[in-house]
């Protein structure tokens, strides 16, 4: 199944979470930071359509060629923000809580790091993209063009 056969089965769940991406943007996340979370989380989920979508996104959007180049390994890189540092920490703590535990230390030290806004609106990001992925990899879109 690719997307166009998906969207047009499932409507409502495009649109709902189609939904959830308008309401971060409008809520003034920066969407650079948002494309670097939606490929580090489709890094991990390994999903094909996810990664090229976004990828294409984080090109238009002008992010620097070496923070994509590098975002796999972001954390020895020194090319990335502090605040995009612990937006990948918690992509990626987020990304594997089916795997662990979080713990309030940890929530608290994200939420720290990035203030409560952009904590609240990350944690809707990085659930948004996690579905996406699961759906994308789950129904093995192709990624596009």
């Amino acid at each position: 199944m690719n997307f166009q056969e998906f969207s047009e089965l499932y409507p409502t769940v495009t649109a709902g979470l189609r939904g959830l991406t308008v309401a971060i943007k409008e809520a003034g996340l920066d969407p650079a930071l948002t494309e670097l979370v939606k490929i580090r989380a489709s890094q991990i989920n390994g999903c094909a359509f996810c990664l090229r979508f976004h990828l294409t996104a984080a090109r238009g959007l002008g992010i620097d060629k070496a923070k994509l180049d590098l975002l796999a390994a972001w954390r020895d890189s020194g090319v990335f923000t502090t605040r995009e540092q612990a937006a990948l920490a918690w992509t990626e703590r987020l990304t594997a809580l089916p795997q662990t535990h979080l713990s309030e230390a940890e929530r608290e030290e994200a939420r720290c790091a990035l203030s409560p806004e952009i904590f609240a609106q990350l944690c809707v990001a990085i659930a948004t993209i996690n579905a996406w992925n699961r759906i994308a990899a789950g129904l093995g879109f192709p990624p596009p063009g």
